[in-house]
């Protein structure tokens, strides 16, 4: 059972892979915002799906994050996130994340609880398979 305040936290080294100039966000050799994003979400996702009922997942819907300040490539990154608000099946997050300087962004992140199989359907539909 979900309840508020749980929380989450993944940690990982930025690789060449996760440049800016590589993601395409910018030409720079630095941390790329959308893998920031993608750390952000991981974490809200882990961080609750042990609370979901068998056959749900969530899926995100909304990140509203500031990514403050640059990380070089081989710095060590990390997100927090705690579950603030359950509104049926709409989760609300805050999300934190660092680097070894100091905080690097912040924000709200939204998932909404869904059935994986009835997910999977309309999700085929929509490709007309």
């Amino acid at each position: 059972m979900l309840q508020i305040g749980r929380k989450g936290h993944i940690e990982k080294t930025v690789t060449d892979d996760m440049s800016a100039a590589i993601w395409g966000s910018g030409e720079l050799d630095v941390y790329a915002t959308p893998c920031m994003i993608a750390l952000a979400e991981e974490t809200a996702w882990r961080s609750v799906q042990d609370g979901l009922e068998p056959g749900q997942a969530t899926v995100g819907t909304k990140i509203d994050v500031a990514h403050l300040a640059a990380t070089p490539i081989g710095m060590r990154v990390w997100c927090d996130t705690e579950l603030k608000e359950i509104d049926r099946r709409r989760l609300v997050f805050s999300v934190s994340v660092f680097d070894e300087a100091g905080k690097i962004a912040e924000g709200t992140h939204e998932r909404f609880i869904v059935d994986v199989e009835k997910f999977r359907r309309k999700a085929a539909a929509k490709a007309g398979r």
